[in-house]
């Protein structure tokens, strides 16, 4: 029976698992300029506490002073005071396992993730991205197999953001768009191999799983690539043939395992005979010519090989009564 393949769109073949071909990054990371948050908490402090301090004096002036020189220091005193707060809107906490993306105008201005209060120029906008390891767990998904047997399948990724600019601005939702990839790309290995492998060279999904999970995470590796997400592991959590034709594949499992179980025991029992002859043989304890020989080999495997425990019947007569 001859079989037919389709060229896909990535170069590749319907048989072979080809990874599919993620656009270049147009933004990759690089650290922000950033400097300790402590040195700017104080002066942010000093500049709040100089400007309150002009206020107060402006206004406590002595009436002979000029109006202007007394709005003067007001105003000093307030402009001081918001320049203060302003630049102390530069500061930020980032916590251990956590990153900020830091844009000015929309532009990419780089990424910190020094943990701890850091200052950035105040007029930027940062927002938090967890860089900490995360679990993915796929729901079961009902997929036919190489072989269009219908099964399901479930599987659990470990991964974590790798490039926080790419994360944030090569796709619309990481997180959302690791998800689908995860779940492309188990459906994907699910009909490039079959549940159980006819031939004993074929890869199965439930002979060969370290193979077939080194090439999921290949696939899943060159799906998020394009997120800046890295991929620690990946697993099947669940395997199995669909409910429709659990019950008919179970007894094709059975009926395999009954005849390898068969070929065991036959194995020994042809052992056990040739091991018997030889001993009488050995020991000249009785001469058998080939009719009899054969006799007794028929029902030594009748008696080794059969389901149920054998019937002695006692031979009152001759050896060829």
């Amino acid at each position: 029976m001859s079989t037919t393949t389709k060229t896909t769109a990535s170069g590749g073949t319907a048989g072979d698992a080809t990874p599919p071909r993620t656009p270049q990054p147009q933004v990759r990371e690089f650290a922000a300029y950033s400097v300790g948050g402590g040195l700017a908490l104080l002066s942010g402090l000093i500049g709040l506490a100089a400007g309150v301090c002009l206020v107060v004096a402006g206004a406590a002036v002595a009436e002979e002073t000029s109006t202007a020189a007394r709005v003067g220091l007001i105003a000093l005193g307030v402009l001081v005071g918001l320049g203060a707060l302003l630049a102390m809107c530069g500061l930020n906490m980032v916590a251990p396992g956590e990153a900020r993306v830091v844009q000015l105008f929309g532009r990419y201005r780089g990424t910190v993730r020094a943990d701890g209060l850091r200052w950035v120029n105040p007029l930027t906008s940062r927002v938090a991205i967890s860089t900490r390891v995360r679990n993915h767990e796929t729901a079961v998904l009902k997929v036919n197999d190489a072989y269009g047997n219908p099964i399901e399948l479930a599987a659990v990724v470990v991964w974590r953001v790798e490039d926080t600019a790419q994360a944030m601005f090569e796709v619309d939702d990481f997180e959302q768009f690791v998800s689908t990839q995860t779940e492309a790309a188990v459906r994907h290995i699910a009909i490039e191999y079959p549940y159980d492998a006819h031939d004993e060279e074929g890869l199965s999904l439930r002979g060969d799983a370290e193979e077939i999970t080194e090439k999921l995470a290949a696939e899943l590796h060159a799906r998020v690539a394009a997120a800046g997400v890295r991929i620690i592991e990946s697993r099947f959590t669940h395997l199995a043939y669909a409910p429709e034709i659990a019950s008919a594949m179970l007894q094709r499992q059975q009926a395999g395992a009954m005849v390898a179980a068969r070929q065991k025991i036959v194995e020994g029992a042809v052992g056990m005979v040739e091991a018997a002859l030889d001993r009488i043989a050995e020991r000249d304890i009785v001469e058998l010519d080939p009719e009899r020989k054969a006799a007794m080999v028929s029902n030594l495997m009748v008696v080794l090989c059969g389901d149920r425990s054998a019937q002695p019947v006692v031979n009152a007569g001759t050896l060829y009564q």
